[in-house]
C-alpha cells in the first residue's frame, strides 16, 4: 500500500512522532492509522524504559485546586531540561497528576516508600481475615499476596489506574510522555491538602 503525505501528516498530528517514524509505522501497519499509533506507542515505551536512569535536574512545580476549594495538591515533576519543562505536554502531565492525586487520596509515590511497619500490619490484617473466613493455610499466602497488590494499587501513585484512563497506570502515563518528549520524567514529591468537617 502506498503511504501518502496526508496519511503521515494525520499520524503525526495524532501521535506527535517524527515524519520518518510515522512513515515506518504506517508501512508496518499497512496504512492503518490505529495500528500505526499502537506500533509507535510500543516503540516509544521501549525507548522510555532506556531513559529511566538519566538525571532529572530540571522540571516544574504545579498545583491543582479541586472545584469547591476544599482539596488542593502540589506536585514536583522533574525532567532533564528546562526546554521540556516549558512544553504544553509537560504541563498537561503535571496537571493530570495533580488532579489524579486529588481524586485518589494517594498516600505515597511508590512501593518503596511504604514503611516496613505498614506492610507488616497490612499483611497481618489480610492473613487474619483469610483465616477467619476458614481458608486453608496454603491459600492464605496467595490471598495475602493478592490483597497486597490491591493495597499498592490503592495507596501508591505509580501503581494506581489513572483516573482519566483506568486502562493505564500513572507510571504508564508518565512513560507515554517520556516517549513523546524524549526525556526522563519522574515525580519528585507531592502533597495533598483537604479541608474536611
Amino acid at each position: 500500500m502506498e503511504i501518502t503525505a496526508a496519511m503521515v501528516k494525520e499520524l503525526r498530528t495524532k501521535s506527535g512522532a517524527g515524519i520518518m517514524e510515522c512513515k515506518q509505522a504506517l508501512k508496518e501497519s499497512n496504512g492503518n492509522t490505529e495500528e500505526a499509533i499502537t506500533f509507535l506507542r510500543k516503540k516509544g515505551l521501549a525507548r522510555a524504559g532506556k531513559k529511566a536512569d538519566r538525571e532529572t535536574g530540571d522540571g516544574a512545580i504545579g498545583t491543582y485546586i479541586h472545584p469547591g476549594n476544599k482539596i488542593g495538591v502540589m506536585v514536583q515533576l522533574c525532567c532533564e531540561t528546562d526546554f521540556v519543562a516549558n512544553t504544553p505536554d509537560f504541563h498537561e502531565l503535571l496537571k493530570d497528576i495533580g488532579m489524579h492525586i486529588a481524586a485518589s487520596k494517594t498516600r505515597v509515590l511508590s512501593r518503596e516508600e511504604v514503611s516496613e511497619e505498614d506492610l507488616e500490619r497490612e499483611r497481618e490484617i489480610f492473613a487474619h481475615q483469610a483465616r477467619e473466613s476458614g481458608k486453608p493455610e496454603n491459600i492464605v499466602e496467595k490471598i495475602v499476596s493478592g490483597k497486597m497488590e490491591k493495597f499498592y494499587e490503592e495507596n501508591c501513585l505509580l501503581d494506581q489506574p489513572f483516573i482519566k484512563n483506568p486502562d493505564i497506570t500513572v507510571q504508564e502515563l508518565i512513560k507515554q510522555k517520556i516517549a513523546i518528549l524524549g526525556e526522563n520524567i519522574v515525580v519528585g514529591k507531592f502533597a495533598r491538602f483537604e479541608i474536611s468537617k
